[in-house]
């Protein structure tokens, strides 16, 4: 057993859920996986369970009866990872826009450079975004700036999904009253941490869009991100952090 645990939520990832694990288990550094299967209706489950018995002390799953959301799915992982004892938390994408290899540049932040908590990050040097129509871009950059504006946060990519948490920082937030759900989530827990001064730093990494699977990008998600960070903003002025 590794003290690091990679977090993967999954839902119809069959395509890219093997290759994925297969490709973080022969990196250099050792790094356990926990995968959180939303009752994946293509099988994407039945893989990971095929593989755990190759990879017993390194592989684990939850199951959950059906799309809850990728924030409950963290929130389900984060707690299951501290139980167990892992010092540094990963959150990570299945279909490989986060690249496998840079997990070792986000524990190193931590582990060697002192951060409590480290952002893969999209646009800390430019635009490094690969194989995304141009709307999206723009819809993911000035996201992030209109959260910064909002929240006045110095984090370049606040929506981004490649993260370390060292153990103390997912102990300090109090993990039930992190509301949001979609991407929205990801701000929230960044905010949290920034609030409570945390040190984080910006890791500079090329996301590549997915090759394989469909996206659970939708407007829903988009508009909760919106619309919950003035709601979030507004509710930080009465809190205690």
């Amino acid at each position: 057993m590794s003290n690091k645990v990679v977090i993967i939520p999954t839902y119809k990832e069959k395509e890219n859920i093997e290759s994925i694990i297969r490709v973080v288990f022969s990196l250099p550094e050792p790094f356990d996986i926990l995968i959180i299967d939303d009752n994946s209706p293509d099988g994407t489950a039945n893989i990971v369970k095929e593989l755990i018995k190759e990879f017993p002390d390194r592989l684990s799953i939850i199951e959950r009866s059906g799309k809850l959301g990728l924030g409950t799915a963290y929130i389900t992982g984060f707690k299951w990872s501290l139980e167990h004892g892992y010092d540094y938390i990963f959150e990570m994408d299945a279909d490989f826009s986060h690249p496998p290899e840079d997990l070792i540049n986000l524990y190193n932040a931590c582990k060697t450079d002192g951060y409590d908590m480290a952002i893969g990050s999209r646009y800390i040097s430019g635009v490094n975004v690969v194989n995304w129509p141009m709307g999206r871009i723009l819809m993911s950059y000035y996201g992030s700036m209109y959260v910064r504006f909002v929240t006045r946060m110095k984090i370049m990519d606040t929506t981004a999904g490649f993260v370390c948490y060292t153990r103390k920082v997912l102990e300090a937030i109090d993990l039930d009253k992190i509301k949001m759900k979609g991407y929205g989530f990801q701000i929230e827990m960044k905010f949290t941490a920034w609030k409570k001064k945390f040190k984080i730093k910006e890791v500079p990494i090329i996301f590549t869009d997915r090759k394989q699977g469909t996206s659970k990008m939708s407007t829903n998600i988009f508009g909760e991100a919106v619309w919950g960070v003035l709601k979030m903003k507004i509710a930080s002025w009465f809190k205690k952090y």
